[in-house]
């Protein structure tokens, strides 16, 4: 089912990129999805609703995003785009944020901020400059960051998941 409901979200966020209607149906293979799509500046809100339940999916784009419990914005850094899903199984956010600060450094706020919330780190990484970091804590609680070099600035991707 998750991987039918990505599709799913994927698919209405890209209707409400074109203009596409506010709402209607989806056919897969498990019976039909419908979607609502409330779009207002720079924010969607996408409701996925299946016979198993609703997902609702917050995307905004840049400025302020609302960070998971335990979890800030890097200082100096900026929001590029974020996004909220709540399902009946889990919730979780993406942000997508930009700084001048290293990849290392942002690397470090953000597991210290992870540790802090009880998230076991179990995989840290360094690859061309970039550096991945993930972990798991308590009650299913899923962390991952990413950060690049971009030219003279780092992008830096942040997941957080509760549950499902």
């Amino acid at each position: 089912m998750m991987r039918k409901l990505a599709l799913a979200i994927g698919g209405t966020l890209t209707l409400a990129a074109c203009g596409s209607g506010n709402e209607g149906t989806i056919q897969t293979e498990d019976g039909e999805i419908a979607y609502d799509i409330d779009q207002s500046g720079e924010e969607t809100n996408v409701t996925i609703t299946a016979e198993d339940g609703s997902t609702v999916v917050a995307q905004s784009g840049s400025g302020t995003a609302d960070f998971p419990d335990g979890f800030s914005l890097y200082p100096g850094a900026t929001v590029v785009s974020s996004m909220v899903i709540n399902a009946n199984d889990g919730a979780g956010s993406m942000i997508t944020v930009q700084s001048s600060a290293t990849p290392e450094e942002l690397a470090a706020h953000y597991r210290r901020e992870a540790e802090a919330a009880g998230i076991t780190i179990s995989m840290n990484a360094t690859v061309n400059g970039s550096v991945m970091i993930n972990g798991e804590g308590p009650n299913g609680r899923t962390f991952s960051f990413s950060a690049s070099p971009n030219g003279d600035e780092t992008s830096g991707q942040l997941i957080v998941g509760m549950g499902g």
